[in-house]
């Protein structure tokens, strides 16, 4: 019995093992190839930009060339936590698929490559470009960590590297530094773009608490124009990651510049967030006449977004996307092969009510195609919380559009003072998102929405002031961790990562002290990505 017991299992050791290789390449082929193993860790999203593995945040040189957008970013990777910064890399066709390549840039003797920009140099204005061979040139900030421990000030300078083969290589230039530090401890992140009206090279740079403006003909020898920030705009954190771009109103035909400040601490819902200024620039100095803080995103976690270079004229849209995370809780949020996400990619619109100018967000028409099968609900009138049919739907990768009214059959003395949207599942977590007519405000409260006990400055409700009397469309996105609220076509927008201990599975609509018309409930299953 025994030494036919030991064949046995000496039989199975050896079927076990080959099952074992064979299930391996199997997963790993799946990896590869994005099957079903691929991208399924808890709380990864499915249809957000995510690193394979490691940390990352800031996106930075963004660029359109050739039929692919490119997106960089902050990159460590070899770990889950900020640490030496390269510039990882992606390109899309439709922004919305995404293909990881080959990290671009690894620190170097200069230090490590903080934020910037890249561009297309049509005109070879840089000298680097071949053979006929457009070159793209990045701009970035080097942190000399070495300096920096040694407590110089003179620690960030910004330098090139340009690329002659459609961005899947990079080429230091030998002369960096193209623009040194002249003695301030903050001077970083620069956004570069071809100013027509000027026919130069103009530069926006982060300088601690203002923003500073430099022009070039060639990408290489930079000069002073002008500053602009000190005493305006939020000032509860240092100024980083600025964007300069001009956008016309599709209505009016008028055409203002706007200005991009991403700013840490400091933001409307506690830690970083990325404000705005409408005016005027004639490629030496911007102004403006805003007095009032404007921020891109009310929620906590859109940060340092900036926008794509070079997007065709055909095409026309100024096209945005965010780091989806905080600086107050980035490195502690319960993922574990790799931390953070971008926002989803969003087109900026100029708006203007009176003489006041703003600038809305809304989801890229791209994303229309990961929908699948849609439930609507139609009209209902709302006086208590009421569950929404959602046909069992999970919906941690799903899109809504929930249209409320509250003028419609509905006496003004009788309008609830509160009404909204949960997102719950089967353990009593959920997620609020509504408007309270009488305070003028719409929120989200993530207090009840999942894991918190990573950071206590996690647990929140985000608000922002917004007046309308009538209508109030509420476009969300849910990721696996991540709500995305686009309200009335982007007049606010509030972005949160949340982490449900499993997924939310059930809706509901609610109206406090009166009545308030749910005119029409759309939901739709998004396809992941990956």
């Amino acid at each position: 019995m025994k030494k036919k017991f030991t064949f046995q299992f000496k039989i199975l050791n050896t079927f076990l093992l080959f099952a074992l290789v064979i299930g391996c390449s199997q997963s790993a082929k799946k990896g590869v190839e994005g099957g079903s193993d691929y991208y399924s860790e808890s709380y990864r999203p499915q249809y957000h930009f995510s690193p394979e593995y490691g940390w990352m945040n800031d996106p930075n040189g963004m660029f359109y060339y050739n039929g692919e957008y490119h997106l960089f970013y902050q990159y460590y990777p070899d770990s889950t936590v900020w640490g030496p910064m390269h510039w990882g890399h992606a390109v899309s066709e439709d922004l919305v698929h995404w293909k990881h390549l080959p990290i671009a840039l690894y620190p170097d003797s200069s230090g490590y490559i903080f934020s910037g920009s890249a561009v297309v140099d049509w005109e070879n204005t840089s000298g680097f470009g071949k053979d006929d061979i457009t070159p793209l040139v990045a701009i970035f900030t080097n942190n000399d960590m070495t300096a920096e421990k040694a407590g110089e000030v003179g620690h960030q300078t910004q330098g090139i590297a340009y690329s002659l083969d459609d961005g899947r290589t990079w080429i230091k230039y030998r002369e960096n530094p193209v623009l040194e530090n002249p003695g301030i401890w903050d001077f970083r992140d620069p956004k570069v773009s071809w100013d027509e009206g000027i026919q130069k090279w103009i530069m926006t740079l982060a300088v601690h608490d203002h923003i500073e403006f430099y022009s070039s003909a060639n990408l290489i020898e930079w000069k002073k124009e002008s500053e602009f920030g000190k005493g305006v705009g939020a000032h509860g954190g240092v100024w980083e990651c600025p964007d300069l771009f001009q956008l016309e109103n599709k209505e009016t035909g008028d055409k203002k510049w706007i200005l991009l400040v991403s700013i840490n601490p400091g933001g409307p819902n506690g830690g970083s967030a990325t404000q705005y200024f409408v005016g005027d620039f004639d490629g030496n100095r911007f102004t403006t006449e805003q007095i009032e803080e404007k921020w891109i995103d009310y929620g906590r976690d859109n940060y340092a977004g900036v926008t794509w270079n070079d997007i065709p004229k055909r095409d026309g849209r100024r096209l945005f996307i965010g780091w989806m995370s905080n600086w107050q809780y980035a490195e502690k949020v319960p993922t574990e092969k790799w931390r953070s996400t971008m926002t989803i990619p969003r087109e900026l619109i100029l708006g203007k009510s009176g003489t006041d100018y703003f600038v809305n967000s809304v989801p890229i028409e791209e994303l229309k195609q990961l929908r699948s099968s849609a439930i609507i609900n139609g009209q209902m009138a709302v006086s208590d919380t009421i569950s929404v049919d959602n046909q069992g739907l999970l919906l941690n990768n799903s899109e809504l559009k929930f249209s409320f009214n509250m003028t419609k059959n509905i006496d003004k003395s009788s309008v609830s003072t509160e009404f909204g949207i949960i997102l719950k599942n089967n353990l009593g977590e959920k997620l609020i998102i509504g408007y309270a007519p009488t305070s003028t405000q719409v929120f989200t409260d993530r207090n009840y929405a999942g894991v918190d006990t990573f950071s206590h400055n996690f647990a929140s409700r985000q608000t922002a002031k917004y007046h309308t009397s009538d209508k109030l469309d509420f476009h969300v996105f849910i990721d696996e961790a991540s709500v995305e609220i686009f309200i009335n076509n982007g007049d606010i927008v509030m972005t949160d990562i949340v982490f449900p201990t499993v997924p939310y599975n059930g809706i509901e609509v609610y109206a406090k002290d009166g009545e308030v018309m749910l005119e029409k409930a759309e939901i739709w299953n998004l396809k992941s990505v990956w």
